[in-house]
């Protein structure tokens, strides 16, 4: 497994400096040693780490297990800017990046970040979580934190953002643009999380354009650039004239660009990788979870617990819209984003219908917040099959 241990000691006099290039069996420092990396990746990979006042501000002592690279422009990018904010409080971080989804190598991952001294952990893709489950129970002292799934322990939380709410906005967007009335979607898995995303941006597409069809393609990965193009080319060549994506990268809006079509980003702003195509995204401030969930550690506050905010707490939001959008485009947004946060609009109230027509929710009816969380079922307007 290729991965790379990074220790960072943030405090308001630090400076960085550049560090040493690791190997992997190396062991990592912090404060004011050298930084070095465990089981780094061997191909000369260079690790940074704050130097100045070593003492932290705080007994905590977080570690972060990602699915991707700190780099990837999209989702564990925007994981590593809440690290980066919790640094900016003056806690010790400390990562793992790029960890295969398998029980063993999240428990790896945990076990090396234990061994740093980690007292409170986050991991952030839903394949970590019957990893971060057992560890939590084979170390009740350690406090962990699993992003997206739902099994929840007295030391261990769970935790991610109502995106489907910023999805529908960006629905919006797609529903203003498209020219065909044909949106592509490419997305990772079969999951709920994904499921209600998908179904999120087709009701917004259809609340502004009801004649517009949503095709799906599935990819069976969070992270594999080259794949993501692929599904997206694959829709490109079928004749949609946007894509939206749940995936990890920015690889099927630079297919978008290079086929002459529009991008609906997601996870992080990401106009400079297709800003001919880019309309806007639908983004998450993690640091908005992960400062509030190191201020309880660090005043003893802390409890176990299912974190799930969106657009009010500025846990989610829609990126900024592209002179590309829509004449129009910003008011219809700015109404439907109003009308969510007061509560007057929940996008999935009834009535609403599968793909077979069947209706799933009577008129007027609100879904929960449960009944979404585990959607498995495609609204009406979506093309495709959701994988078993």
């Amino acid at each position: 497994m290729k991965k790379k241990l990074i220790a960072i000691l943030l405090a308001a006099t630090c400076a960085l400096t550049a560090g040493l290039t690791g190997c992997s069996g190396n062991t990592a420092t912090s404060g004011t040693d050298e930084s070095k990396t465990s089981d780094a990746q061997s191909t000369g990979d260079s690790s940074k780490e704050s130097t100045g006042d070593s003492t932290a501000k705080s007994d905590v002592v977080a570690g972060f297990v990602y699915i991707g690279k700190i780099n990837d422009g999209g989702y564990t990018q925007a994981h590593d800017a809440g690290r980066l904010a919790v640094e900016a409080m003056g806690v010790k971080t400390y990562y793992v990046e790029d960890v295969p989804e398998t029980v063993a190598d999240t428990k790896e991952a945990i076990q090396t970040l234990i061994d740093e001294g980690c007292n409170l952990i986050y991991t952030n893709s839903f394949g970590f979580m019957e990893g971060t489950d057992q560890m939590a129970k084979e170390h009740p002292d350690v406090k962990f934190a699993h992003c997206s799934g739902y099994m929840r322990e007295d030391n261990m939380s769970t935790y991610f953002g109502k995106v489907y709410q910023a999805r529908y906005l960006a629905g919006i967007v797609a529903g203003m643009k498209t020219q065909k009335n044909y949106i592509g979607y490419v997305a990772a898995k079969g999951i709920p999380e994904v499921i209600r995303g998908i179904n999120a941006f087709t009701l917004g597409v259809q609340s502004v354009n009801p004649d517009a069809k949503v095709e799906v393609v599935f990819t069976d990965t969070w992270y594999d650039p080259t794949v993501e193009k692929q599904a997206a080319l694959e829709l490109l060549n079928k004749g949609v004239d946007i894509i939206a994506q749940h995936q990890d990268t920015t690889a099927p809006q630079v297919a978008a660009e290079e086929k002459g079509a529009y991008c609906i980003g997601y996870n992080f702003p990401t106009s400079d990788a297709a800003p001919k195509a880019y309309l806007t995204a639908a983004c998450f401030d993690w640091k908005t979870f992960y400062t509030d969930d190191v201020k309880k550690a660090m005043d003893g506050t802390w409890t176990s617990r299912a974190y799930w905010e969106g657009l009010a707490a500025n846990m989610t939001y829609l990126d900024k819209l592209t002179d590309l959008c829509a004449e129009g485009t910003q008011e219809k947004v700015d109404a439907a984003q109003k009308a969510i946060i007061d509560g007057t609009l929940e996008p999935f109230t009834g009535p609403l219908y599968d793909q077979d027509g069947n209706k799933k929710v009577e008129d007027g009816v609100k879904m929960t917040d449960d009944e979404i969380w585990n959607m498995n079922w495609f609204v009406k307007g979506v093309t495709g099959t959701i994988p078993a």
